[in-house]
């Protein structure tokens, strides 16, 4: 095993902080793992990771020569791959992405394979959820976040808005009428999405003269998931408010009618979130604007 090679697997098992997981990361036994971080304290003459049965910490000395490896790992990087776009083979190597089920399902996978006409040599991984996942910890190369980015530690790359639609089943509207302002609310219902059950909906919420307004609505059922959100509204439980691009099919198909299109609620930013600029591999960045390409015909310019 190179130098390099055992620097790159006592990365993983710092950003993780486990042997055990970061050996199943990099498709390793844990042994091997442990056996390279030991030989590179060996070679380095220090220790660089306090173990105990509970946890693997970084010694002061681990800190310094972890800060200081990232630049040669990603330069290491930069090199295997300078050339790569001029062969016949084009990238290759893992990249890791998160986004939410429905952009995944209906707009990424689709035009996957044209991305892996162009690089054969390319592995995705893809994770659909629609918790918060730690980029580092879980080793993501990059994810697709709607909504503000409050960690400062991330860098974000606006790529547009989302335009919202209020949606329903012809069913329900069969039984409840059509509302068409926010006046005729007051006998409808709403499916609640919260990000964790407990916690309170944030009620229909529509744009009126550019200011985003917010009405408390009545609702049997509440998700934090949004296939679930979206099933609720197909069995006529009540109206639900989602970001067009992941509806076209439902809406183009007659299954869900769009409602008060003139009381959209406030469109949503669609980020791609990474780790630090400075170690995106030549493959990441190829791959990031290749998902900015296909998502922006989809997408609002920001203001």
């Amino acid at each position: 095993m190179s130098p390099i090679e055992r620097m790159q697997i006592f990365h993983r098992v710092a950003e993780l902080a486990s042997f055990t997981q970061a050996a199943e990361s990099l498709g390793l036994p844990k042994a091997t793992a442990s056996t390279a971080v030991q030989q590179l304290e060996a070679q380095l003459g220090v220790r660089l990771l306090h173990r105990t049965t509970r946890r693997v910490q970084l010694t002061q000395d681990g800190q310094a020569f972890y800060e200081r490896s990232k630049d040669v790992l990603a330069d290491v990087e930069e090199l295997e791959s300078m050339f790569q776009l001029q062969g016949a083979k084009g990238l290759s190597g893992r990249v890791r992405l998160d986004m939410t089920t429905g952009m995944a399902r209906d707009l990424v996978i689709p035009r996957l394979p044209e991305l892996l006409d162009r690089h054969p040599g390319l592995e995705i991984e893809f994770s659909s959820t629609e918790r918060r996942v730690d980029l580092v910890r879980e080793g993501f190369d990059c994810v697709l976040r709607v909504g503000a980015v409050l960690d400062n530690s991330l860098v974000a790359r606006p790529l547009g808005l989302l335009r919202m639609a209020n949606c329903a089943s012809p069913a329900y509207l069969q039984a409840h009428g059509v509302p068409r302002t926010p006046a005729d609310l007051a006998g409808h219902r709403l499916v609640h999405y919260v990000n964790t059950l407990g916690a309170k909906s944030s009620g229909f919420e529509y744009l009126q003269d550019g200011r985003a307004q917010q009405l408390a609505m009545a609702g049997a059922v509440t998700v934090n998931n949004a296939d679930a959100y979206q099933a609720a509204c197909l069995a006529g439980l009540g109206l639900i408010q989602v970001p067009v691009l992941v509806m076209t099919e439902l809406l183009a198909s007659g299954r869900l009618v769009e409602v008060m299109p003139d009381y959209p609620a406030p469109p949503m930013p669609l980020n791609m979130v990474y780790a630090n600029r400075r170690h995106l591999s030549t493959r990441v960045r190829v791959v990031m604007d290749w998902l900015a390409e296909i998502l922006g015909p989809h997408l609002q310019a920001a203001d």
